[in-house]
């Protein structure tokens, strides 16, 4: 191909050439612009000049292309604006990352330090860097890191808290009793409609599934007072905690979390306060309050629940009220209530605590929220594990 084989792009605003490729030879191209080179000028022309680029590049042999050149003849511009710098940048770019040579040639003096603004133009254009991938090694021990990590915290903010607590029975007026009203309402009387659905279908389907069984013996007698030594020690302190770390724990997370965000819990320690007393102290005795209270709301439903059944295999409400008698002692009503007591305990402060770890972004809130729950699901199961080793071996 030779000088005089080109490709030339009109401007519809100013009617000429602004762009003229030329192929000297088969490692020598040049561009020469001319005219006013701006954001208008170049709309038909960057394109078809970068294609032709790239065409010429793939042409030539790896063996070629270093010896392989790019001319920008400049002299015969009128104006150039940051435009026509980006399209030189983006032909240079090419030409770099193809191994070959680019010059700028006859560019006005007052261009030059909007051009050299640029350099390097590596720069411009970082190499994407590969994350490595981690080991198994690796990856285990960052998991170990992080849980020692949550442990300490959780540690620290435990302590914070019982003194806190302490610190409230000494100082019952300095307590934000509005916050406990507003936590108690909300954790408490707005989860009564779900526990109270969730506990009959609980008390039902324990009932059922326990008489398919018993029935096969002839004891379908005892199903009534089984169930309700069951929901009266277990299942009703359980399906309490478990539904309020879905809806309080939750809650607690997502308000404390906003406000770390907004930098709320910060102003509070600028100012002297603690977080403790102020945000958490006031939802934890909410939640020793409620939990209790929504754990005997849980029990008579499902233990109403579970007669109703029993009425379908001919078991008369007496003879299940008089086996409940015979079966549950207050000692296991008590034991119920001590472990709702720590269940709300375990929920309050676990949705608080994940609050005052948020990140930041409106996603961090999400996060902490599902940590909330998460968390808080897995310390009932250890307070549950351990009330039953205390229960197996004090009786209580």
């Amino acid at each position: 191909m030779s000088v005089s084989d080109t490709i030339s792009t009109v401007s519809p605003a100013t009617s000429a050439s602004v762009a003229v490729w030329s192929q000297v030879d088969a490692t020598h191209a040049k561009v020469i612009l001319s005219g006013q080179i701006n954001v208008y000028t170049l709309g038909g022309v960057w394109t078809e000049i970068r294609n032709t680029q790239n065409a010429w590049l793939a042409k030539l042999s790896s063996g070629n292309l270093s010896s392989a050149s790019l001319i920008f003849d400049a002299s015969q511009v009128t104006s150039l604006d940051g435009a026509g710098i980006a399209f030189l940048i983006g032909m240079e770019e090419a030409q770099q990352k193809a191994g070959a040579q680019f010059e700028v040639q006859g560019l006005d003096s007052r261009y030059q330090p909007l051009l050299h603004e640029f350099d390097p133009i590596s720069n411009l254009f970082p190499t994407p860097v590969v994350k490595p991938k981690r080991s198994f090694v690796l990856s285990t021990g960052m998991a170990v890191q992080n849980l020692i990590d949550d442990a300490r915290g959780l540690i620290s903010f435990t302590g914070h808290l019982a003194a806190d607590l302490f610190w409230s029975i000494r100082h019952i007026r300095q307590v934000r009793w509005g916050d406990f009203v507003n936590a108690a309402v909300e954790a408490g009387i707005a989860a009564l409609p779900i526990i109270g659905l969730v506990s009959f279908l609980i008390g039902v389907i324990l009932s059922f599934q326990a008489a398919i069984g018993m029935k096969q013996f002839g004891a379908t007698t005892f199903v009534g007072p089984l169930a309700a030594l069951g929901i009266v020690r277990e299942m009703g302190p359980l399906i309490t905690a478990i539904l309020l770390a879905g809806r309080s724990s939750a809650a607690f997370a997502a308000e404390i979390g906003t406000m770390t965000v907004n930098s709320e819990v910060d102003a509070l320690v600028s100012g002297g306060l603690s977080p403790i007393r102020f945000l958490v102290v006031p939802r934890v005795l909410a939640g020793i309050l409620v939990a209790p209270i929504l754990t005997i709301f849980a029990d008579i439903v499902s233990i109403i629940a579970s007669m109703i059944t029993m009425l379908l295999y001919g078991i008369p409400f007496i003879n299940f009220y008089n086996g409940m008698l015979s079966a549950v002692d207050v000692e296991d009503i008590l034991s119920g209530l001590v472990k709702a007591t720590m269940f709300g305990v375990v929920v309050s402060a676990m949705g608080c605590l994940r609050g005052m770890q948020t990140g930041t972004g409106a996603a961090a809130v999400g996060i902490s929220a599902t940590r909330a729950v998460v968390s808080s699901i897995v310390m009932i199961v250890i307070v549950d594990g351990i009330f039953a080793v205390i229960s197996y071996k004090t009786g209580f």
